[in-house]
């Protein structure tokens, strides 16, 4: 798999819950595509969650005990690595479990250090976040925030924040990477 952009780059979508997330993300995620821009995206889960069904081998292996269980078929494979009481990844070492792409969008890890793009919405009765977040590059908005310190665009200016999110996506340093630096 060959990256469009030449390297892995990562942006993160942050905002409160029923802000839009993750509709905004299904109108971009097409957009980059249609672009030739491979794109995957990480996604963090405040609660417990099962990409397994009960009764399943996958599952019967996992509750069995398997620290991890791939499922492979024609069409998807995915592996489920379960932490058994170890503490949760950070961020860092999640991204280089991926295959390369040119776009990782992260949705959670709030407190990670990367670019991110406020998603707000004056209805969800929330506080901005960018005020306490310096890592908020641009906040997609459903009203005008003058007293923004961060470019502010209109949350249904689909292109704006695609061009804005390549714009401002950090590479992504691999592993290999780090241990060259320095």
């Amino acid at each position: 798999m060959e990256c469009y952009i030449g390297r892995m780059r990562v942006i993160g979508i942050a905002g409160w819950s029923g802000a839009g997330k993750t509709t905004l993300l299904t109108k971009l995620i097409p957009r980059l595509v249609e672009r030739g821009i491979l794109v995957s995206t990480i996604k963090h889960a405040h609660h417990g969650f099962d990409v397994d069904q009960k009764g399943k081998d996958s599952h019967t292996h996992r509750m069995a005990g398997a620290t991890e269980v791939l499922v492979s078929s024609a069409n998807r494979w995915a592996l489920v690595h379960e932490l058994r009481g170890s503490a949760e990844p950070a961020l860092d070492a999640l991204l280089p479990k991926l295959a390369p792409v040119d776009l990782v969008i992260v949705e959670g890890f709030k407190r990670a250090s990367l670019p991110k793009l406020e998603i707000y919405r004056e209805s969800v009765g929330k506080p901005l976040l960018h005020p306490e977040d310096p890592n908020i590059v641009a906040i997609a908005s459903d009203r005008p925030l003058p007293s923004a310190r961060v470019p502010v665009l209109a949350i249904d200016d689909v292109d704006a924040i695609l061009e804005t999110m390549l714009a401002r996506a950090a590479p992504v340093a691999m592993p290999n990477e780090r241990a060259g630096s320095g």
